[in-house]
Order: C-alpha cells, then sequence, then structure tokens
C-alpha cells in the first residue's frame, strides 16, 4: 500500500493515475449501454463484436505513429492530448444513427484510445525511472478503480438518464474538466534522452527481447477487454439477471481488480515478477470455473476471483518490459502496451464471434484456455532472474 500512498500524497502521482482511471470511468460508461445499442440496431452477438472490430482497427492503424508522435511532443503532451480527445469520442456511438457510422465512431475510439494509453503508459514508466518510486501497479489500480466508478455508479444513475447520450456527455465533461486541472503535473515531462537508441536495429530485433511479454500482455489485455464488453451480456443472457443487476459481473470484477493492484507493489517486492505473474493466472483461472457455472452467486464470485487474478500482471509485465537494459524505457513501454492494447480491444471482437457461433459460455471457456496459455508463458519463457527485480 505504500505506492498507493505515494500517489494519494504527491500530485506528480495521481495526475497520471487520474489518468487512467478517467479512461476506464468512459469505457465503464460505455459499456453500461452495449445492450441498449445492440436493441437500437436489433444486432446479433456477431454484428457487435463486428462493431467492436472497428475500435481494434483503428488502434492498428494508429500504433506505429505513437512512439514518434510521443518523442516529437513528449508523452506528457501526448498524454494530456490524448485524454482530452478519448473523452470527446466516446460520444460518437452513443450519436451514431446507423450501423455504418457505428462502426466509424469505433474505430474514432480506437484511435484515440491506443494513443492515450500508450502514451500514458510511457509516462508512468519515465516518472518511475526519474523520481525512483515504483508505482505503475497502483496507477493500474486506478484504471480498474475508474471502471468500478463508472460502471458502478453509473448502473446506480442509468434509470435516471432517459437519453444515454446526456449520461455520456456528463461524464465526457467531467473527465476533461478534471484533467484540464491535474495535467499541469506531467505535461511537462517529455521522455528519457539519455538511453540506447533503437535505430539501428530492424524492428523485428528491436521486439526479439520483448516477444513473450507482448504476448502475455496481449492475453491478459484479451481476457480485460473481453470481460468489460461481454460480462454485462453473460450475466443477462445466461444467467438471465435484469438489465440493472446486468453490470454486477463488472462491478465486482473492477472492485477486486482495483484491490490486487493496489497490493501489487507488495506481492511484487515480496515473490517477484514471474512468480506473481504465475500465481495470479492461476487464480484467474479459478474465476472462470466459477463463471461457467452461470449462476448469478456463483458468476459473480467467479468475475471477483478473475479480477484479483489479473489485476497485477499487465503492471508487472510493463515493469519487466522497462526494466530491459537493451531498449529505450519508452520504446519498450510503447511495443509492449501496444500489442496489450490491440488483444483489449479484439477480445470483444473474437469473443463475439465465438459467441454468435456457439455460446457465450463457450466465448467464456475460450478465455479460461488462453489463460492456461498464459501460465505457461511466464513459467517457460520469462527467466527466473526477473524475479529478483
Amino acid at each position: 500500500m505504500k505506492s498507493l500512498r505515494l500517489i494519494l500524497s504527491n500530485l506528480i502521482y495521481f495526475a497520471p493515475s487520474w489518468v487512467f482511471s478517467s479512461i476506464n470511468i468512459l469505457i465503464g460508461t460505455w459499456i453500461l449501454y452495449i445492450p441498449f445499442i445492440k436493441l437500437k440496431f436489433a444486432l446479433n452477438d456477431g454484428e457487435v463484436g463486428f462493431a467492436l472490430f472497428f475500435t481494434a482497427l483503428g488502434l492498428l492503424i494508429t500504433i506505429p505513429f505513437i512512439p514518434k508522435i510521443n518523442k516529437r511532443i513528449g508523452v506528457g503532451t501526448s498524454t494530456k492530448i490524448g485524454i482530452f480527445l478519448l473523452a470527446i469520442a466516446f460520444n460518437f456511438p452513443l450519436l451514431a444513427p446507423n450501423y455504418i457510422l457505428l462502426c466509424a465512431s469505433l474505430m474514432v475510439v480506437g484511435v484515440f484510445s491506443a494513443f492515450t494509453d500508450v502514451s500514458l503508459n510511457a509516462l508512468t514508466s519515465n516518472i518511475e525511472k526519474r523520481e525512483q518510486q515504483n508505482f505503475m501497479s497502483a496507477a493500474h489500480g486506478f484504471f480498474s478503480l475508474g471502471g468500478f466508478v463508472g460502471a458502478g455508479i453509473g448502473s446506480l444513475f442509468i434509470s435516471q438518464f432517459s437519453n444515454p447520450q446526456l449520461h455520456m456527455s456528463i461524464i465526457s465533461v467531467f473527465v476533461m474538466i478534471t484533467n484540464l486541472f491535474l495535467s499541469k503535473n506531467y505535461a511537462f515531462v517529455v521522455g528519457d534522452k539519455k538511453e540506447k537508441s533503437t535505430k539501428n536495429l530492424s524492428f523485428f530485433k528491436s521486439i526479439k527481447p520483448l516477444l513473450v511479454l507482448a504476448i502475455i500482455a496481449f492475453i491478459i489485455m484479451f481476457n480485460e477487454g473481453a470481460v468489460e464488453h461481454w460480462s454485462n451480456l453473460f450475466l443477462f443472457d445466461i444467467v438471465k439477471v435484469s438489465e440493472s443487476k446486468a453490470g454486477l459481473g463488472f462491478i465486482i470484477f473492477s472492485l477486486t481488480m482495483t484491490i490486487g493492484r493496489f497490493l501489487g507493489d507488495g506481492f511484487s517486492q515480496q515473490l517477484g515478477s514471474r512468480k506473481t505473474i504465475l500465481f495470479s493466472t492461476i487464480i484467474a483461472f479459478v474465476g472462470y470455473l466459477f463463471i461457467i457455472m452461470s449462476s448469478l452467486i456463483f458468476s459473480v464470485l467467479g468475475f471477483g476471483l478473475l479480477g484479483f487474478g489479473l489485476s497485477v500482471i499487465i503492471p508487472e509485465v510493463y515493469r519487466i518490459a522497462g526494466n530491459n537494459k537493451d531498449l529505450e524505457t519508452s520504446f519498450a513501454i510503447s511495443i509492449v502496451s501496444g500489442i496489450g492494447f490491440v488483444g483489449f480491444l479484439v477480445g470483444p471482437v473474437i469473443l463475439g464471434a465465438i459467441s454468435n457461433f456457439n455460446s457465450l459460455v463457450v466465448s467464456y471457456v475460450f478465455l479460461s484456455i488462453l489463460i492456461i496459455i498464459a501460465f505457461g508463458l511466464a513459467l517457460f519463457g520469462l527467466k527466473k532472474k526477473v524475479d529478483s527485480m
């Protein structure tokens, strides 16, 4: 909890942590209205998944340009601009009058989601190195807290908003105002200048040391994205709860993920990064076993275990990447977080395709298999020496 106290006592740590929260407040509010979008356009699960694919497409288009933009204007300024544009972009899907414009608007969301997420993780890593303080896991805890706030509080007031656009607009304005005030605490951060350059290396050779980390990041964020977008529909369509209770799984998932990330820096210090990842994947797998029982109590308990299990994996992966001595910190973080964020965006798409072909239960079985693969990669692909980091 030392890193949490650090964040709460100093704006240089709190300001970027609040950007993490802001991103997921927006996402958490958006996912409340996925069932609304599905009904509005009379979509099946496959069509919902295909629309979400355009979010991934926007990300894929953007990723190659992000490190160059960060280098030109600085990771702090990039983060500040990114969160403002993302807050605006999340209004477009709810304004879309037809399916084609829905897909186009989600691609815009993908562009600014990628830009903000990659820039923010690079910013956090640079602050860690500059201030000699670890707060990556706790900062990601604020991301989870944002999901809890966005979906949790949103679920309580959703019945008060007959117009979903009004709800999203209020949240967007709130995000922009708070970040306008806080951004002065990080906007000046440019990035590391004294580290090794990757100019003389081919792209493939540059990412080779990061490959296992990138695959683990892809799998874990694939799971996070899938659960964020499909937990509501799992409880609504499979468990048969009311629409007002459909957000309960994601709320508990976000709550336990928040708790896990606030404790994560302590776990990492005691166990090391590799063992922390291994134990976390086991907990996540048990969570999926409970979810697929498809009863309200067991499924919600499963979402809680899943959130706690997944919570610390991504911060640990980013920490390992940032400590790579052969690559620039900003470049390593950008590659791993960028590939991971691809997983976050394509996860909902692939889950929708599987669900449309078979069922959401089978989709969640597929997610549990991916967790087993992540366990194997951490066990055999990560060097034991990372436990000493």
